[in-house]
């Protein structure tokens, strides 16, 4: 099976150099498309699979094509392949907000899948949500299934506008988590630590919590309630972020997500 990535990006990359970790594909199966001929030529040097410029030299060639460029490239994207398309070839798009008919009237094409990937997908700890036209066969979404599972684990959605929301939660939501760190080593330097003191602590909190989730059958609010012991220190912070409506907040930022993700499809 020959593999196209269109669009040499960050995620385009983690795909190429997960399916060539798994040994799905060889490094003559795996091509990628970049934007510039410098580009791809750069990569060539550093990268495994073959790099191209020209969509004329590697589009026909690919059995899967995944489109791996920016929504707001999607226009010009389809407007360099549409002439270049193979009847039979299977799409993936990890475009966030680009909708699945989209995709088919503009390339001409049946056999689409929607994915939304997430950043820790780089080390083989993401997850992805994905959907599909209903020409793809069950046999190629399990091959879809297990290139996505490369990059860690994988939600099937039977409606398409649940990869919308999992745009919100999971596509965006390293950055709030990010958020909420960055804001807690700010807090650890302003009481004394040292950057990194402050980052250890934060980070091994985070990645300790989560281990303790997962690892048992608690809810979130089963584990608060463990830490937060009446009139102690957890019960004061606790206080201080319901006053600010924190929680409200941050469900009011994923519903924005979801919104813009919404409107990057029209």
């Amino acid at each position: 099976m020959k593999i196209l990535i269109l669009g040499g990006g960050n995620m385009g990359l983690t795909y190429a150099q997960s399916f060539l970790r798994s040994r799905i594909v060889t490094s003559d199966q795996m091509m990628v498309l970049c934007r510039t001929y410098e580009k791809a030529n750069q990569l060539s040097a550093t990268h495994e699979g073959r790099f191209f410029s020209d969509p004329r030299l590697c589009v026909s060639e690919a059995d899967l094509c995944i489109l791996a460029v920016k929504p707001q490239d999607a226009a010009k994207l389809f407007d360099e392949i549409r002439d270049l398309v193979e009847p039979g070839q299977v799409f993936i798009s990890i475009m966030a907000g680009v909708r699945l008919e989209t995709i088919m009237q503009a390339l001409g094409v049946q056999k689409v899948i929607r994915a939304m990937p997430n950043l820790p997908a780089q080390i083989g700890a993401g997850v992805t949500a994905f959907t599909s036209s209903d020409m793809v066969t069950r046999i190629e979404l399990v091959m879809v299934q297990n290139l996505l599972s490369t990059t860690g684990k994988t939600v099937y959605v039977e409606q398409e506008s649940q990869i919308d929301a999992a745009t919100a939660i999971s596509g965006s939501g390293p950055a709030y988590v990010y958020f909420f760190m960055n804001a807690m080593i700010e807090a650890a330097k302003s009481m004394g630590f040292s950057a990194s003191e402050a980052e250890l602590l934060v980070s091994q909190t985070f990645t300790g919590a989560v281990d303790l989730y997962n690892k048992s059958d608690l809810s979130c609010e089963n584990w608060i309630a463990k830490v937060a012991s009446k009139g102690g220190t957890t019960e004061a912070a606790l206080r201080v972020f319901n006053a600010e409506n924190l929680h409200e907040g941050i469900i009011e930022g994923a519903q924005a997500a979801r919104r813009r993700a919404v409107e990057l499809g029209k």
